[in-house]
């Protein structure tokens, strides 16, 4: 059934550029121009990284480390060794990222289908964007981007959280945590009560939607319905990386102080006095 679905949407045209030239699959996947493009990305990006360890002090993979710039570079391009692999690498994941998206979008105009996947991709690439870009370039220097490492990434948000004594009490932070949790909720959920409207015993038939429909009306006093519970674990998703992205780019450009000293408005509102 899905090969011969696929002789029929494996037709030329739904490229955004290269027209035909890239219009072909290797095996099962899709290549087009942004999936030349983006396999070129990848493998110099993937070429710098290993490149940094080989210069570097230490070849365990916990400890491999590609740096940004040092602060006094500003938003300058610095030295290979001082922070400029940091720089290509930082725009070969952006140039990868960003060719796999339009790749998305390409499949999708082959499908006929709407764009919610490329969409919601975005979200993902704004997200790592906000923290190698946008927040440096309002802080005025590369040197604020996290480091390319496993322990040294883990470090730098560590550093960063208590550089405002308490993330947490960051609201942006609030709703992005409130977010994630509550998507993990939402389609666990329905995964649940998917499994069981099909997981029926032997011998008799399959659950149909309607069950489904019946146990969160029971349950909750509403169910949103199939399609629904798929457009609210979008919306959900979207909404955790999205607030995310906003936590780390108000810290520091738009609020310098503790975020516990944010809530100060709040205990002084005078229906506690």
């Amino acid at each position: 059934m899905i090969l011969s679905y696929e002789r029929k949407y494996r037709v030329r045209g739904g490229t955004l550029l290269g027209g035909d030239l890239f219009d072909f699959w290797v095996g099962p996947f899709y290549v087009g121009f942004f999936g030349v493009l983006g396999a070129f990305f990848t493998l110099l990006g993937t070429g710098l990284i290993l490149w940094g360890a080989a210069i570097g002090p230490t070849w365990n993979p916990w400890l491999i480390s590609i740096a940004p710039p040092d602060i006094s570079y500003g938003l300058a391009l610095a030295p290979l060794r001082e922070g400029g692999l940091w720089q290509i690498i930082t725009f070969c994941a952006i140039g990868s990222f960003s060719c796999w998206a339009l790749r998305e979008v390409e499949i999708c105009r082959k499908l006929g289908i709407s764009y919610h996947v490329p969409v919601a991709f975005s979200f993902a690439i704004f997200a790592y964007v906000s923290l190698v870009v946008i927040r440096p370039m309002l802080l005025g220097a590369w040197g604020f981007g996290f480091p390319y490492g496993i322990f040294s990434h883990l470090d730098w948000v560590s550093n960063t959280g208590y550089q405002y004594l308490h993330f947490h009490y960051n609201p942006a932070h609030m709703l992005a945590v409130s977010f994630f949790f509550t998507t993990t909720l939402a389609l666990a959920m329905h995964g649940g009560a998917v499994l069981s409207a099909v997981n029926v015993p032997k011998g008799e038939p399959v659950k149909t939607p309607e069950y489904e429909d019946s146990f969160f009306r029971d349950l909750i006093g509403y169910s949103i319905g199939t399609l629904g519970i798929h457009r609210l674990g979008l919306l959900l998703a979207l909404n955790a990386g999205f607030w995310s992205a906003i936590c780390i780019i108000i810290s520091g450009p738009f609020w310098t102080r503790g975020w516990p000293e944010w809530w100060t408005w709040w205990l002084n509102l005078p229906i506690w006095s």
